[in-house]
This record gives C-alpha cells, structure tokens and sequence, in this order.
C-alpha cells in the first residue's frame, strides 16, 4: 500500500514546489536574538520570530532555567492530576492571573493544546460559538472538536458579528471567540466593541493573547488594557512561547469556574506532560521583570513606529497595525519567496507568506519587530527592503 500512497505524496509534493509554495526550513546556529547565525555561516539581523521582548537569551531567564534544573531536575514525567504539579506550576499561574487581571490560570504544553481544549469541555450541543473569520488555525481546531454550534463573522467586522449574534440567540450559552492581534495581518480586535456587544446580546468572550500580551497596551498586559477592559473578559488564551521568554507552554486564564471544569476535563490537559521546572521557573521569573519595569515594552512601541515610518515612506504597500506585526504586502507567493531570498544575501532574516498560510493571492512578508532591535539595525532592514524592492520593481 506505502508504494502508492508514497507516489501520491511525491506527486502532491511535485505539485506544491511547482506552485512556488514549498515551505524550506532555513538551520540557526546561535542562540534565538535580533542577530543570529544561519547554517551557512551568515550573520544575520532576524525580523521574524516571535521575540517581542528580546526575552528568548535573557540571561535572567536562562539562570532561572538553571538554578531550576539544579533544584527540581529536568522533567516531571506525569500529567497535574497524577504526580506533575509542582508548588511552581502554581505560582506560576498565580503569576498569569495577577497579570492579567483574571481570577485563576492552567497550564498547557503549548498554546495549541490550551485553544484545543477550551470549547469541548464547557461547551455541548446547545450552545453556539462565534468566531472571527481570521483566527488561529488552533482555535479552528479546537472548535473543531466541540459539539456547539458554529458561527462566523469577518474579521473584525462588528455588524457582522452582531447579525451573528442574533442568530445565535436560540441558543442555550453563546462564546465570542477572537484573536487579540490577528498573526498575518497584525490588526487588533476592537475589544470594546465585542464586549459591548457581548452584553447586549448576552454572551461571553475569550480572546486569544498569543501575539498581543507582553506587545499591545501600555505596559504590554494585551487587548484588555488596550481597551480597558481588564476583567470583563471571561476566557483568555496564551502562550509563553513568544514575549514571554520564547520557550514552550501555553495557558488559560479567566474565571475560577471555567479554569476549575478545564482541570476536569480538558483533555490536552490531563493527558499531557507537566510543562517543565526550567521553563515554569523561567516563566515565574519573567513575570517578575514584567512587574518590575515595563523598558522593554517601551522600546518595543519606539522600534515599531520608527520602522513603520521609514517603511511606509519607501512606499512599501503595508497592512495597518497597532501591534509589532507590520506585513509587506507583495501579493504573488514566488515573489515573496525571491524577495525574502534577496533580502538574506542583504543579511536581513525574514519568511515570504503565502497560501495556505495566507489566503491566495495576499503574499507578503511579515517583519516582526522587537526591544532586542536597536535603531542601527532597523535602518539596515530598511535600506535592504527598499533595495531589493527596486531591484524586483516593488517599489520605485
């Protein structure tokens, strides 16, 4: 049987490379930062991982890590509910909540697996979801898995989601599900708006923070400060995989009730690995930076407006933003591809998107910017984007 499903593979594979939408892995040979070494022994300047607060080598961090692997040892070998919690997993969790304003937390192995184990088990026939049209392909999955039922509107889009509302009304509980920055495009939701419109037609929220926390809001706390909303959101979903230091690990954090029924039933939950000593140490640490001082978040805001400035006035075609996520919109997958190959030879690190990353058609280039960047480094990438953007008739 392997020899026929291994010539339909080879010619579906055949098929992706013709349609220049083959996804090549590029090797790092350094530690994660705004400079890092390629396999190829080029240094180059990375606009495009998810290290929003140049947290992912912090050496506060990695001590943490350290003093943890000495003190609590590698692994915890056991889900929570057997042998796997640790007094660290709660403080850490008490930490999420305190930072978010919420009431209790949960930990997951990633945040894949905390937006994969919310709907099923609060939610059954009854009841309805209503989700953005552009949310992660994990919380599409996790809604996959519940029995609710499903609704849809355009992204951000508030009359949409109020005609969705309405519909729902027949329903027995009614959940709004967003991101809180949408990934590709870098756009927040308008978290007063779904909000208000949660009250009116009587349904809760839960937001995804996974590019928002530790980014938007004046002192990096998400969407709910942005919009000052802390607390008035019932369900919210993170990771400590990106601002947060860069690891692994997810969470939900919200109301008691929802956290203590996740305890019970999430599966992700109870049938996964405790997350580690290292990375819970490391996340309780990080935490505490974040209390202490919000510099980095500052400088975060700071690189972002200079970028985007210096980009939008090189006459780059650029999504609007109110994250550190500023997408350069090419349109065509094999040019975002060339551009991205040019743009390394510039020693400038970013990936072209393309379907099915993105819909068809709306390739582009997604520059992450961070507080690890300095000023020097941001006219570099500005002064290679605007090269190789003549060079492929991008720009003039």
């Amino acid at each position: 049987m392997y020899t026929k499903f291994q010539a339909f593979l080879q010619e579906e594979l055949g098929q992706i490379k013709e349609a220049g939408l083959f996804k090549n892995e590029r090797i790092i040979t350094s530690p994660q930062g705004a400079t890092i070494s390629v396999s190829t022994g080029q240094e180059v300047l990375n606009f495009c991982a998810n290290n929003y607060l140049g947290l992912s080598n912090n050496p506060k961090l990695v001590q943490a890590a350290k003093e943890a692997l000495d003190e609590r040892g590698y692994g915890m070998s056991s889900v929570r509910f057997i042998c796997g919690t640790q007094d660290i997993h709660k403080t850490l969790e008490q930490k999420i909540a305190d930072f978010f304003g919420t009431e209790d937390t949960i930990l997951y192995a990633a945040a894949f697996d905390a937006n994969g184990g919310v709907f099923e088990p609060l939610l059954g026939a009854e009841d309805a979801i209503i989700s953005d049209s552009l949310n992660h392909a994990s919380i599409i999955d996790g809604v996959r898995l519940s029995k609710a039922a499903r609704y849809r509107f355009e992204n951000a889009n508030m009359e949409d989601l109020e005609k969705q509302l309405i519909e729902a009304q027949k329903h027995r509980f009614r959940v709004i599900v967003t991101d809180g920055v949408f990934s590709m495009d870098g756009n927040v939701a308008p978290m007063d708006k779904i909000v208000a419109l949660a009250n009116k037609y009587d349904a809760m929220v839960m937001v995804d923070e996974c590019h928002s926390a530790g980014v938007v809001g004046a002192t990096g706390r998400g969407v709910t400060e942005l919009f000052n909303i802390r607390g008035q959101v019932e369900i919210i979903t993170g990771t400590l995989g990106k601002a947060f230091g860069g690891a692994v690990g997810g969470f939900t954090t919200g109301k008691k009730e929802v956290i203590d029924m996740l305890r019970q039933r999430s599966r992700p939950y109870l049938f996964s690995n405790s997350l580690p000593p290292m990375v819970v140490s490391a996340g309780i640490k990080m935490f505490d930076m974040m209390n202490e001082t919000n510099e980095l978040q500052d400088k975060l805001h700071a690189n972002t407006d200079y970028f985007l400035q210096k980009m939008t006035a090189a006459g780059f075609d650029i999504k609007p933003t109110k994250s550190a996520i500023v997408a350069v919109m090419l349109y065509d997958a094999k040019l975002s591809q060339d551009f991205a190959a040019k743009l390394l030879d510039e020693g400038i690190y970013v990936i072209g998107f393309y379907f099915p990353v993105v819909p068809k058609g709306q390739a582009r280039i997604r520059v992450q910017l961070s507080a690890a960047h300095e000023v020097e480094h941001l006219d570099k990438a500005v002064k290679a984007f605007t090269k190789v953007g003549k060079e492929l008739g991008v720009i003039k």
